[in-house]
């Protein structure tokens, strides 16, 4: 299949300030080394609203910063209805977040695939990015391990998937 449109991920955790914007920035980043940010949208957002509009948090932003990658720009937002026609991808960092998409998105019809974002890993297949809100700084090097393994296993998905 070589896809001429363009095809949009969502990366989903609870309040969009941790895991999923870790994951926006990183397969962002992925991305444009691979020259397909023409072809391939990634946004972040999260299942509940308690921090709509907030900068993601800045130890997720100081622990990705010493790897390379910038988030700033970035801001917290809600799931919504319109998500699962305009997304092709709703990944879900862990199972709660995944069954509250599928919820969400069970009367809609959309045309998103959700799944957990993990999944595409098959080392990895299964396995949740956990929260590391409450946590220590090793849980945000954690969260960017199991990331970085995760934006690569979907990017080379979406490369076999859409003949990119």
């Amino acid at each position: 299949m070589n896809d001429q449109r363009e095809i949009a991920v969502l990366m989903v955790c609870m309040g969009n300030i941790c895991r999923s914007p870790t994951a926006h920035g990183v397969l962002r980043h992925r991305l444009a080394e691979a020259a397909l940010l023409d072809r391939i949208r990634v946004e972040s957002a999260g299942t509940h609203g308690y921090h709509v509009g907030a900068e993601p948090d800045r130890r997720a932003r100081n622990a990705a910063r010493d790897r390379g990658y910038e988030f700033d720009d970035l801001r917290a937002r809600q799931v919504e209805a319109a998500d699962f026609e305009r997304f092709d991808y709703l990944l879900a960092m862990d199972r709660d977040n995944l069954a509250m998409l599928e919820r969400l998105g069970s009367g809609g019809g959309g045309r998103a695939e959700i799944a957990l974002f993990l999944d595409y890993s098959p080392d990895l297949a299964g396995c949740e990015v956990p929260d590391p809100y409450y946590g220590a700084m090793n849980g945000f090097e954690e969260v960017l391990d199991l990331v970085e393994a995760g934006a690569d296993s979907l990017l080379a998905h979406l490369r076999r998937q859409h003949g990119f």
